[in-house]
This record gives C-alpha cells, sequence and structure tokens, in this order.
C-alpha cells in the first residue's frame, strides 16, 4: 500500500469514488422518506407465513439463532480483539445478531400477548384471520386488534434491520468467497473454520428466519443496505484520513489505483442486483399462494 498523506486525498480518484457513494445514499434516503408511510403491522414482526405453524416455532428459531452469532463473534473479539471492526464483516455480523436479538424479544412479546387475549377471553369464538390465511388462532375481537395494529417504532427499526441484513450478508459472502479466499486465503489471511462460519451462517440464518417470518419483503428495503454500505466507507474514509490507519482492511477500497472507481461501483450495484432475487423469489416460488399478499401486496 502507498503512504497516505496530504496529496494522498488530491488524487482524481478520490472524488469519483466520492460521488460513487454519495449520489445512491442521497437517493437512498429520498426514497426511504417516499416509502416510510406504508403501514407494518405488528402482526406481521412475530407471526409465521406458515398456515398452522405456532410463532413459538419463529421464537425459538431467532433465539437459537442469536445464541449462535453472539457465541461465535465473542470467539472471534476475543481471538484478535476489537480491531475485527475495522472490517466490514463483523459490521455486518454485529447487524444480523442484534436483528435476532431484537426479534426476538419481538416475537417472545407477541407470543405472550396473544396467549393473555385468548386465555382472557373464554367462551368467545376462534377464528382464521383471512386476510393472512392465519397460521394460530387468535379470539376474535383481540385477532383484528392485534392484526390491524400499527408496528410501531421497535416494529419498524426492526424491518429496516432486516432489509439491511439482506444485502450486507450477501455483499459480505460474495466479496469474501468469490474474491478474498482465492486471491488472498494463505497470502493475507489463514482461511480457519470460524472465520469460514462468520462468512455464511449469517446468510444462512436469514434465510431460515424468511422462511419462517411474516414480514413483508420489497424492493425499497435495498436502501437501508446502501445507507449502510455508504455509513461504513465514511466510516473507513475518515479513519484513514485522520492518520489512525494506513492500510485498507479490503484491496478494493484502496483509492491509489486507477480501478478504484470501477470497484466501488461493481460492489454497490452487483448486490442490489441479486437483493430481492435470493431473499424472496424463492419464497414466493415454492408457496405462491401462501405468500402472494404477503410478499407484493
Amino acid at each position: 500500500m502507498s503512504k497516505q498523506g496530504f496529496d494522498y486525498w488530491f488524487q482524481w480518484q478520490v472524488p469519483v469514488c466520492a460521488l460513487l457513494f454519495i449520489i445512491p445514499a442521497v437517493v437512498a434516503v429520498r426514497y426511504i422518506k417516499k416509502e416510510k408511510a406504508e403501514p407494518l403491522r405488528s402482526f406481521d414482526l412475530w407471526n409465521c407465513c406458515w398456515r398452522n405453524l405456532s410463532p413459538i416455532w419463529l421464537l425459538l428459531y431467532r433465539a437459537f439463532s442469536f445464541i449462535c452469532l453472539a457465541w461465535m463473534l465473542y470467539s472471534t473479539v476475543s481471538i484478535t480483539g476489537p480491531f475485527v471492526f475495522f472490517f466490514y464483516t463483523q459490521w455486518t455480523f454485529s447487524l444480523v445478531m442484534l436483528y435476532f436479538a431484537l426479534g426476538t424479544v419481538i416475537s417472545a412479546h407477541g407470543c405472550w400477548m396473544s396467549t393473555k387475549k385468548s386465555s382472557s377471553e373464554e367462551g368467545t369464538t376462534t377464528f382464521e384471520e383471512e386476510e393472512f390465511k392465519d397460521k394460530i388462532k387468535l379470539s376474535s375481537s383481540h385477532a383484528k386488534k392485534e392484526i390491524n395494529q400499527n408496528a410501531g417504532l421497535w416494529g419498524y427499526l426492526m424491518q429496516a434491520m432486516y432489509q439491511t441484513c439482506a444485502g450486507a450478508s450477501i455483499l459480505t459472502d460474495l466479496v469474501f468467497w468469490c474474491l478474498l479466499v482465492p486471491l488472498l486465503a494463505n497470502v493475507q489471511f489463514e482461511l480457519t473454520l470460524l472465520i469460514g462460519c462468520l462468512h455464511a451462517v449469517n446468510v444462512v440464518f436469514l434465510i431460515g428466519d424468511t422462511a419462517l417470518n411474516g414480514l413483508p419483503f420489497k424492493w425499497f428495503g435495498f436502501a437501508y443496505f446502501v445507507l449502510w454500505s455508504c455509513l461504513y466507507i465514511t466510516f473507513q474514509w475518515i479513519v484513514h484520513a485522520c492518520g489512525f490507519m494506513t492500510w485498507w482492511p479490503y484491496p478494493f477500497l484502496e483509492l491509489n489505483t486507477p480501478w478504484a472507481p470501477l470497484w466501488y461501483w461493481r460492489y454497490f450495484i452487483f448486490p442490489v442486483i441479486g437483493y430481492t432475487h435470493n431473499f424472496s423469489k424463492p419464497k414466493i416460488m415454492f408457496c405462491p399462494d401462501c405468500f402472494h399478499e404477503l410478499l407484493l401486496g
């Protein structure tokens, strides 16, 4: 790597690369503001999308995923120290872990409230909500209230984290397995079981959660991923501009090369193209009748 000094930040690549992530960030913010009025029901946050499958299973899955991710992150930090958080992998891995932590709490609250409400209305009839092809039976008066209730701040935060994790996890694993492992394995790092798991289980757990949950998955979610990636690049630029680091954690972030704009463009565009395809399309393909309204409505 070249020595970074005052002249380093006055190369022509710097403003070009800056525009390549500033413009998407501005577009993403405008897009989120435009779409944020779309309602999100609290019922979607903790209920399963499969008929007759209790939301308890989703709760257990999220709790198990959180414990596994927390253990792997703890093991990584205990071995290498907090230095690992200079890498995008740990940013994304931590976000996925926090998503499952919040999802576990929300699922537990939803299951507890539904059980409490059902037991408090003995003698009332139960029914399956036709709109959602309900997976659990709730007492009628509370079912309508529960399903039509807006998610609130924590619910929208959970959805934003879910949408961000999808794109960020795809980016992390694609870059690692398709670029870093073939070119840099056994040169700049050793591929161990723990490192391999860090770049695989995040997507695996998210796919499992997607197969179970009832969260709507729409195109506007890619904007959260774009902002997340822009935030990481901004962090790296600030760290390097202030002189705290003189090397880049990923070779394609290096600005002292005429290919820098191409790398910055490439790793923003490719994950966005596969964003919805990799998560929502299989769900619709294998059960189109059950998920049509949930995913596309």
